[in-house]
């Protein structure tokens, strides 16, 4: 008899969770029980939340709760094997996935190899193959054990930002000399700014708050930080490419309005600041029709393109470089701060909610 605790999420009221029990007797065949060890936990989180029941990411899915009207937030990190039935999946290995913000959670491991496994429970077979693999890291080319807390924080969002980049690139900016990027503050729009480092064709620019203009100034990677109130003083004229990872409407709308025929794509990457879910016909502005970014596409399209390994290869290297930049010791992008147990983990996900967080902070629970 092993006891379950969750932590599950009013899903119309975001910062508000409570904690459920739950308890599992014994494992049918083809099941493992997994231990949740350490989870990161970012405002990525409270997106999945925001658009849990979008019909292509149904993000609420994963992890079904009993109760209508709360939910299980996902997040990225590491588990261990308590139990197994399964072939080829021994107790004490450890994988890093998708997991519930809980102690433990039961899986239905199918197609099971030396790099991991997909959880084939019924209820996942028509979700997004990738939120269902589980890699063991002993056969993670990228997986260094000293740099656990920074994968799992970073991993999901770099996996963004890197093919945003790729993205990008792949259609020559749409033609922009000028790159405007959102909530600049974030992991994944400065991960994502990483990734263009090396290029001295375009002008990026960070928007963001008063409050994270310093931190923002101090990361280096922007060629100029503008405030969000000062995005009416950029150049009318020069053809602007728009990465939203704010998902600030009134936001929109000034660059939009400002802008006009010059903007010359709206790439929708986020949403840090709005919790409600918009789809794309609602929008009504100059300009292109903001259209959505959605990572899993750009990655099927390069896995055709290059092939999956080629892709596995290009990434790793590139999420590594980025681990090693992000926690430079005489100037870090990143300071790891560790919340233990689900009771600190819930101040923390209200704090997240209400966008309380220091930008130079990594969110990590250990469970």
């Amino acid at each position: 008899m092993t006891d379950i605790t969750r932590l599950v999420t009013d899903q119309q009221s975001l910062g508000s969770s409570k904690l459920i029990e739950e308890q599992v007797s014994s494992l049918a065949d083809g099941q493992a029980l997994m231990r949740i060890d350490r989870l990161a936990v970012t405002t990525n989180n409270i997106t999945y939340a925001a658009f849990g029941h979008t019909p292509h990411l149904r993000y609420w899915d994963y992890y079904p709760v009993a109760e209508k009207g709360w939910g299980q937030m996902p997040a990225w990190g590491f588990a261990e094997v308590v139990e197994s039935t399964v072939d080829g999946l021994e107790p004490g290995e450890r994988f890093y996935g998708f997991w519930p913000i809980a102690t433990h959670v039961v899986v239905e491991p199918v197609r099971v190899t030396q790099r991991g496994f997909y959880d084939g429970s019924e209820h996942r077979l028509d979700l997004i193959s990738a939120y269902n693999q589980y890699q063991r890291v002993e056969t993670d080319a990228a997986y260094r054990v000293e740099n656990e807390n920074y994968q799992m924080l970073l991993r999901p969002l770099f996996i963004t930002s890197f093919m945003l980049a790729d993205y990008l690139e792949d259609n020559e900016f749409f033609g922009a000399k000028r790159v405007v990027i959102s909530s600049a503050s974030s992991k994944t729009a400065y991960g994502t700014v990483f990734c263009l480092q090396d290029r001295d064709d375009l002008e990026v620019v960070g928007l963001t708050s008063s409050s994270n203009a310093a931190f923002v100034e101090s990361l280096g990677c922007y060629d100029r930080v503008v405030g969000y109130d000062g995005v009416t003083d950029l150049d009318p004229s020069v053809p602007t490419l728009y990465v939203d990872f704010s998902g600030n409407d009134e936001l929109r709308a000034s660059l939009h309005h400002h802008l006009a025929d010059s903007l010359v794509h709206n790439c929708y990457a986020g949403s840090a600041h709005n919790h409600e879910h918009i789809s794309e016909g609602e929008w009504t502005l100059p300009g292109p029709a903001p259209k959505r970014y959605f990572a899993p596409d750009q990655i099927r399209k390069r896995n055709a393109d290059w092939g999956p390994a080629e892709v596995t290869r290009r990434f790793n290297e590139a999420q590594l470089a980025f681990i090693d930049r992000v926690q430079k010791p005489d100037a870090p992008w990143i300071r790891l701060e560790a919340h233990k147990g689900l009771e600190n983990a819930r101040s923390l996900i209200h704090s997240l909610v209400e966008g309380r967080v220091d930008p130079l902070k990594g969110h990590v629970v250990l469970l």
